[in-house]
């Protein structure tokens, strides 16, 4: 890492390390119905091909054109996948990454850059990449390689089941239910509730639901949160006299186990 790059990364800590610090990674959180990518890349161009092609594919995405930007974001984001560049500006792809790992943030990342010898290759891995793609490449590969990647980081602690009291949703089936009675949920109603049970006994704001469940679809004002709530609140209480589905003011809500 050269001088200036290692200032430019202390400085970044420094200034946003306090943030990660008061938002810890609750177990499974990483996993929402979807998935967030932050792409690191100076080229508007190629950006917004891979940002398009990422978007279309269902993912939601963050996009920095520097490195120093996309750190920021890194540090104070909880994202399934990164895609970096190696040539940017204010900070160099490799010592973005080299500070990631070093603040112990496990996000899987995979480089872009247009060097292609086996060397420039190693270095990218040993530097903390997870996987390294050459320029020019097809957009096809690079989604391909996101899925593996992700598919490949989280399969060994990934849950197939979640359970917060006599409320079990299955995710590999799709299904939920609550004291052995099936609930049937729309789509939106399985996204909601999947992220309910993943921040159990924690309050989540209307705006986290809208970044989860949504992905920034709506304004924050919008009532469509509490419609849905409303809904997904009917199904999974209506007919047990111990609700789970909580209303905190001016907060958001809450699922808590009866």
């Amino acid at each position: 890492m050269t001088t200036g790059a290692a200032e430019t990364s202390r400085t970044m800590v420094g200034r946003f390390g306090h943030l990660r610090r008061n938002r810890p990674r609750p177990a499974g959180e990483k996993r929402t119905s979807i998935m967030r990518i932050l792409v690191v890349e100076d080229d508007r161009k190629i950006g917004l091909f891979v940002i398009t092609a990422l978007q279309q594919a269902g993912f939601a995405v963050d996009h920095a054109e520097d490195g120093a930007s996309g750190l920021g974001l890194a540090l104070t984001g909880v994202y399934d996948a990164a895609v970096i560049d190696i040539m940017l500006p204010r900070l160099d792809g490799l010592s973005l990454i080299e500070t990631l790992r070093r603040g112990k943030v496990a996000t899987p990342v995979i480089i872009l850059s247009a060097k292609r010898s086996v060397d420039d290759r190693v270095r990218g891995l040993q530097r903390g990449g997870d996987d390294y793609l050459t320029k020019p490449f097809a957009l096809a590969e690079l989604l391909a390689r996101v899925h593996a990647l992700i598919r490949r980081t989280s399969e060994a602690s990934e849950p197939s089941r979640l359970l917060v009291g006599e409320l079990v949703l299955d995710l590999l089936a799709r299904e939920a239910k609550r004291g052995g009675h099936g609930l049937d949920l729309q789509p939106r109603e399985f996204s909601l509730l999947e992220y309910l049970m993943r921040n159990a006994g924690r309050p989540v704001s209307k705006t986290m639901i809208l970044e989860h469940v949504w992905d920034y679809s709506f304004d924050p004002q919008t009532n469509v949160v509490d419609v849905l709530v409303c809904r997904l609140r009917n199904k999974v209480d209506r007919d047990f006299p111990m609700k789970m589905i909580h209303t905190i003011r001016g907060v958001g809500y809450v699922l808590k186990s009866p």
